[in-house]
């Protein structure tokens, strides 16, 4: 599969890039330490931990940093089958899974492979997800699978508290939740949704061209400054759990 290489922007610092975008961790010893004149060629920026959400157009894995110590607001337009995949591997890191949705049946199976509900995942009806006391010791991502129009969400992010809408078209109230997100996913859409999230959200026509045509299991993530098109390559136990990825459910 062949996937368009976005530029990557040049300018903002490590500081900066840490706040908006991707993390990427590694091990902690001498032979890898970079000076300071190699910190700003990274084509990803260094974090302390993150989600492997799949592997970038260089075979290079593309890590998410959700546990944070501020209000981070993420908007995936997309299947449910990456949302899920996304959910699980924040459980796998440590943090607790809070999933706001009006299909419980659909992650019924994921609850009941991670023990019932007592190891990191819980599922609430919409409007039902009571405070999750995120700490650092605790993160908590909560997950809105709320339809076309999901209202507005009780709990929000806030420190150690990240938040991922999951839409599965371009909606009415999708420009409002994007201007508000820190990172967005975006998935296949129709050309005419590709045109509408192309104006909403500052793509080049290259972007906007490629969204109708992505393949199954790839997602253009964007912040500010920064465009990835993502491959999430599934493990055989994410297979056994959730099938191969679709953009349809």
């Amino acid at each position: 599969m062949t996937m368009t290489t976005p530029s990557t922007p040049s300018g903002p610092g490590l500081g900066e890039r840490l706040r908006t975008g991707f993390g990427l961790l590694g091990p902690r010893h001498p032979r890898h330490t970079l000076s300071v004149e190699q910190v700003d060629a990274l084509t990803l920026p260094i974090g302390d931990d993150g989600v492997v959400v799949g592997v970038n157009n260089e075979g290079q894995p593309a890590i998410l940093g959700v546990n944070r110590p501020t209000p981070y607001d993420i908007v995936l337009i997309g299947g449910l089958w990456t949302a899920q995949v996304m959910a699980l591997r924040s459980a796998a890191t440590g943090a607790r899974v809070a999933v706001e949705t009006g299909r419980p049946q659909a992650w019924m199976q994921m609850v009941h492979a991670m023990g019932g509900g007592q190891n990191g995942l819980s599922v609430y009806e919409v409007g039902r997800v009571p405070p999750q006391g995120a700490s650092a010791g605790t993160p908590v991502l909560v997950v809105r699978d709320c339809g076309m129009r999901p209202p507005r969400g009780r709990v929000v992010s806030g420190p150690w508290q990240s938040v991922l809408t999951l839409l599965p078209y371009l909606s009415p109230v999708a420009p409002r939740l994007l201007r508000q997100a820190r990172l967005a996913g975006i998935q296949r859409v129709s050309p005419d949704e590709a045109a509408e999230l192309g104006r909403t959200m500052g793509l080049s026509r290259t972007e906007v061209e490629s969204l109708p045509g992505l393949p199954d299991g790839v997602t253009l993530w964007c912040t500010d400054r920064d465009r990835q098109y993502v491959l999430t390559q599934p493990t055989d136990a994410e297979i056994g759990l959730l099938g191969t990825p679709r953009r349809m459910d």
